[in-house]
């Protein structure tokens, strides 16, 4: 009886392993390991969900969202004025006016007029931002970044290029995913999970 119990046990024990392991493994999609967690200046930020765009079958970037508390509700998401990110890891190479035209069409489509007027100043600035990336390389990982307080910062491997002021302007951008007419409905129920 007493070995029958050691072998239960374990057993027991190795099954704990495999799940705990399985659990903290990263998420991998399209080749593309994506973090659990990332650090955003002192906070910590999970992971909400991932997934690919695609233009025309052509797979683009692989999108992660990351929020302080995980949802599945997108307007939660876009609504919450907690720290966030958007990271775009690259599947191929992309000039800075492809990236600025498809998020700015994300903009036009998921934000009334009104409101793009509103922000029309710290749009530019964002282009002007993106501008200065230049040609991102396949591989490369663009990251915006949005710190409750400050804006929203676009960074490109680590290194950031700019910020653009504002919850509003943030709350906007996240529509180009998140919205009611996003630049991928994969995507989108990707990053919501």
């Amino acid at each position: 009886m007493n070995a029958f119990k050691s072998v239960m046990l374990g057993a027991s024990v190795l099954l704990a392993l495999v799940f705990y392991s399985a659990s903290t493994l990263a998420l991998e999609v399209a080749g593309v390991k994506i973090a659990d967690t990332v650090k955003l200046e002192n906070q910590e930020l999970q992971l909400n969900g991932a997934g690919i765009r695609t233009r025309m079958f052509v797979k683009v970037y692989v999108g992660a969202l990351y929020l302080v508390k995980k949802t599945n509700s997108a307007q939660a998401a876009i609504e919450d004025g907690e720290a966030k990110r958007v990271s775009m890891h690259l599947l191929r190479d992309l000039r800075a006016e492809q990236v600025a035209s498809a998020l700015n069409n994300g903009l036009v489509a998921n934000n009334s007029a009104a409101e793009l007027a509103n922000l029309e100043p710290r749009v530019r600035e964002f282009n002007s931002i993106l501008s200065s990336i230049g040609n991102a390389k396949k591989g490369d990982v663009i990251n915006i970044d949005y710190l409750p307080g400050i804006g929203t910062r676009v960074g490109i491997n680590g290194e950031a290029k700019g910020t653009v002021a504002g919850k509003d302007f943030n709350r906007a951008l996240l529509k180009v995913w998140l919205g009611d007419k996003p630049v991928d409905a994969d995507l989108k129920r990707g990053m919501i999970g």
